[in-house]
């Protein structure tokens, strides 16, 4: 029988994910943080990105974008609480795109009225989330 632990993510609006894991990998703020069951108690920020949980049993992983948040890990449970969760499945390429470009030629334009610190933030959303649709297609092909 295959070690598990049990995984949950939530957002500000719903509960994304609950259920077992042999395996999640979740972007740390010092990089990739690889969780496997009987993990050391961890708590830690988490950056935007993709989590990735491997169920046992399944052979596709379940992938996850998280905009940010906070990461709980004790030996049976890891708890991530993102400010934004999104399934894999409904990433959105062209908004994250779109988000992108408007991202970037607001940074570009120096004479705006703008918030450098939020144009900044909401680039890299957009690029951690065409990452995240990146890994679902080289899992899918």
């Amino acid at each position: 029988m295959t070690m598990t632990v049990h995984v949950d993510v939530v957002s500000a609006e719903e509960q994304i994910f609950s259920g077992l894991a042999e395996v999640v990998v979740v972007p740390g703020e010092m990089g990739e943080l690889g969780i496997y069951p009987r993990h050391t108690a961890l708590m830690t920020r988490i950056k935007p990105g993709a989590v990735r949980i491997k169920s046992p049993d399944q052979e596709e992983e379940v992938l996850i974008y998280v905009s940010g948040g906070m990461l709980e890990v004790q030996p049976n449970v890891v708890t991530i609480l993102a400010d934004t969760a999104i399934r894999g499945h409904d990433l959105d390429e062209a908004r994250a795109t779109e988000a992108k470009q408007a991202a970037e030629e607001a940074l570009k334009n120096r004479t705006s009225d703008i918030d450098y610190a939020a144009a900044q933030a909401e680039l890299a959303e957009a690029i951690a989330q065409l990452r995240a649709i990146q890994q679902l297609r080289k899992k899918t092909h």
